[in-house]
């Protein structure tokens, strides 16, 4: 007997086992339906948690990952690094981009990155439909552009989250910022005369490469090359004028509002000919680069330094990955105590009932 259809329309995602996903209508463009795609992982829990209450120090939490450029979400560890600790997890495919790509659309073009946030408004009204009346900790979760998407986000929705954590997130230019500045005017005029004018592709899809050499067989992955091609996806004047924008608003200073761990390669290395060194390092951004611009995002900033990561370093070889989920660890189950002792002193000061 076929199980009864999800009211709220989830179904079993290609990821399969414990993976769903659920599609978001969005506003219609010039190149026809668009939509964003959520993909959800609930924890486990023992009948005993289901009786009697889950006591871990997630179950009380929800995540919210948004991938990087020329990307979708694929990576199951990191999902169940989330739903292992008592955490809701959700990943959204943005629109045109992996689950949510449609014919005919330009693959990842936007051309501001506030448009995102039907994206995220959307995704958030559809967890929040998930989890019933009782309120939930919010944990936004970005990789690359991605990191850069959800820290403009939570800048401009104060207080929606609680933490934030970024993957080697896109907060700077790979170029010095004089030179940012200087080539910014010539993108945005050649946005507003022909936004869909190809940059050169200069991707050797040595990062893929990389990848591939360090696959760990502890941690397999299944990418689907049409929604993550070897070498990215083509750029757009359009979509590069609206990723300077956003890097010009991180140099000015934003204030997320809620603590942030960085996490990032300890080097940083240039793709121009294949060597073993793109296996260890950043192949994609300047790290110091990025560092120092995590520093204008808030007031709470946690650097993690990765050796041998990868750009992705849940992406790396076997030794960083591990070391990169034991420092996310760490930070978080720093962070989620350290809130829950503040909440429950907050409800003891207001003469609510105390949080054990």
């Amino acid at each position: 007997m076929s199980a009864a259809p999800d009211p709220q329309g989830w179904v079993p995602d290609v990821l399969g086992e414990e993976f769903f996903q659920l599609t978001l209508p969005l506003r219609a463009d010039d190149e026809g339906e668009v939509v964003a795609t959520l993909v959800r992982a609930l924890p486990e829990r023992t009948a005993w948690q289901r009786l009697f209450g889950d006591r871990r120090m997630l179950a009380d939490t929800d995540v919210l990952y948004v991938h990087g450029w020329s990307d979708y979400f694929f990576q199951k560890r990191l999902a169940r690094f989330w739903t292992g600790r008592g955490a809701r997890f959700f990943a959204l495919d943005l629109r045109k981009y992996g689950r949510s790509l449609r014919p005919g659309q330009t693959p990842g073009y936007i051309s501001d990155l506030a448009e995102y946030d039907e994206d995220i408004a959307a995704a958030l009204a559809a967890m929040t439909d998930a989890q019933g009346a009782a309120p939930r900790r919010l944990v936004l979760l970005g990789h690359s552009t991605g990191g850069l998407t959800l820290s403009l986000w939570a800048a401009r929705n104060p207080g929606v989250a609680s933490a934030v954590i970024l993957n080697s997130p896109w907060l700077e230019f790979q170029l010095p910022r004089f030179t940012r500045e200087t080539i910014a005017p010539l993108v945005g005029l050649q946005a507003k005369r022909r936004p869909l004018d190809r940059a050169p592709q200069v991707d050797l899809g040595f990062y893929t490469r990389a990848q591939n050499e360090v696959a760990d067989p502890e941690d397999p992955m299944d990418v689907d090359l049409a929604w993550r091609p070897a070498q990215t996806m083509a750029v757009h004047a359009g979509w590069l004028n609206a990723i300077l924008a956003g890097h010009a608003s991180i140099a000015a200073g934003i204030d997320i509002g809620a603590p942030v761990c960085v996490l990032l390669s300890a080097h940083s290395a240039y793709p121009t000919a294949w060597s073993e060194d793109l296996t260890r390092a950043d192949s994609v951004l300047v790290v110091d680069d990025i560092a120092r611009a995590a520093l204008k995002i808030g007031h709470s900033i946690t650097i993690e330094w990765i050796e041998g990561a990868l750009h992705d370093v849940f992406l790396s070889r076997h030794e960083a990955r591990e070391e990169a989920y034991a420092r996310l660890g760490h930070w978080v189950d720093g962070w989620a105590a350290a809130d829950s002792a503040a909440r429950a002193a907050a409800s003891r000061e207001a003469g609510a009932p105390g949080v054990d």
